[in-house]
């Protein structure tokens, strides 16, 4: 095959590009933004101020599609630590146990991320990344997509579309111009609401530790992450559902300190701010259910958060983006085999996230019984993993997508939840 077009250079389709060029002489990704040529945070990357998430099956996808990607970072900056002995695990109330999870994470800011990111795709062979280039349409040939058309009346014809466009895709829109159906949208309303700020990062901060994670609970629907980035910086994000948490450096720390764990109010009051305060708002978590379609137009897929945008407190979207270009390099391309195929990533992640939004306050009369009952196990599982390092081991490695989610509640994890006497485990102080 000869051409291949993506619509967009976000993380989805800088990786979707890095796929393809091992299947088409030609790949040209296409983005409506004027692309930062230094190191910046990009106009439609919304969220890249704030704490963003690299998991570890995120990582080494990409340094499969990008070889010695993530030397690269480090070399620039970024950070390596194991998942579990290096980082502070609040979920439920409970500090999960420490432990070596085999896990490695690497902590790298949104902007160095997707610089380098696009930096190795713009010099793969072939590949081409254009600038200030807003798609407005699809070119089609009896039912087929052969190509797109740009704000500037420019065709350019390509023999595969790869729609990487973000919550905005205008896919559903295109396809009902072409007299088809568009993809049924389950919209789960989450409500969520971050404040961020950096700070100056010291050695002695968190007692060395690089992450520090404290997860919400329908008890107190508020959360809160510190990443250690390179710069000796720390992002902190305070997150909750439905409230605006504040920025002034006082109500900052003072709202930290209303989490079921002190670990974050301890770093914010100990540290020196940089730089001003952020905001980002998601009203929705979003899934565009393209795998249940009986019809679709030969010469197009879609990928990235433009079939799933995920609520991003979990920190899954650049992970699972990675997992879809990867789906790219199956030798079948067509529409419906490319679609059962990224279902099937993000089937997952999204029942698992959507289970735990849905037991937030936001979500209060929406909760069906089978979400309730796995939010009570994954209570006392959590509860458990507090004095047991492999349970915490397990959990991580569901998290970080290695493992589906029935694997918490296998025969030897449940032998294992049965036998710690989790109902006794004390919750960590606030």
């Amino acid at each position: 095959m000869d051409h291949a077009v993506v619509i967009g250079a976000s993380i989805a389709g800088l990786l979707s590009a890095a796929a393809l060029h091992r299947r088409f002489a030609q790949v040209t990704v296409l983005d409506r933004d004027a692309l930062p040529a230094v190191d910046a945070h990009r106009r439609g990357a919304g969220q890249s101020r704030h704490a963003h998430g690299l998991l570890a099956r995120g990582s080494e996808i990409m340094d499969e599609l990008l070889p010695g990607l993530s030397a690269e970072l480090v070399a620039q900056g970024a950070i390596r630590g194991d998942l579990q002995d290096r980082a502070r695990h609040i979920h439920a109330g409970h500090r999960l146990a420490r432990g070596n999870s085999g896990l490695t994470g690497l902590l790298v800011s949104r902007p160095l991320l997707e610089g380098q990111v696009r930096r190795r795709v713009s010099a793969l062979p072939g590949v081409r990344v254009l600038a200030e280039r807003t798609v407005t349409g699809l070119l089609t040939r009896a039912g087929s997509v052969t190509g797109v058309r740009l704000a500037s009346g420019e065709a350019i014809p390509a023999d595969l579309v790869v729609d990487a466009s973000g919550r905005g895709s205008r896919t559903p829109f295109w396809l009902g111009e072409l007299g088809c159906r568009p993809p049924r949208e389950e919209r789960v309303a989450i409500d969520m609401r971050y404040a961020t700020r950096e700070f100056r990062r010291r050695d002695d901060h968190l007692a060395g530790d690089l992450v520090a994670i404290v997860a919400p609970t329908p008890e107190v629907p508020r959360a809160g992450v510190a990443l250690a980035l390179e710069d000796e910086r720390w992002v902190v994000t305070l997150a909750a559902y439905g409230e605006d948490p504040p920025f002034a450096p006082a109500d900052f720390a003072a709202y930290a300190a209303t989490l079921t764990a002190p670990d974050l109010h301890h770093l914010i009051t100990a540290a020196e701010p940089l730089g001003e305060p952020r905001a980002y708002h998601t009203p929705a978590a979003v899934r565009r259910r393209y795998e249940r379609l009986a019809s679709f137009p030969g010469g197009l897929l879609v990928t990235g958060d433009a079939v799933c945008a995920f609520n991003p407190l979990y920190g899954q979207g650049m992970t699972v983006a990675a997992m879809e270009a990867r789906a790219l390099l199956d030798p079948d391309l067509g529409a419906a085999a490319f679609f059962r195929r990224i279902a099937a990533v993000v089937d997952p992640p999204w029942e698992l996230t959507v289970g735990a939004d849905l037991r937030m306050p936001v979500g209060a009369g929406r909760v069906p019984g089978k979400a309730r009952l796995i939010g009570a196990y994954l209570d006392r599982f959590h509860a458990a993993a507090a004095h047991d390092a492999e349970l915490t081991r397990r959990f991580l490695r569901v998290t970080n997508l290695y493992d589906p989610p029935q694997s918490l509640m296998s025969p030897p994890a449940l032998l294992r939840v049965l036998r710690s006497g989790a109902q006794r485990a004390v919750p960590v102080p606030a």
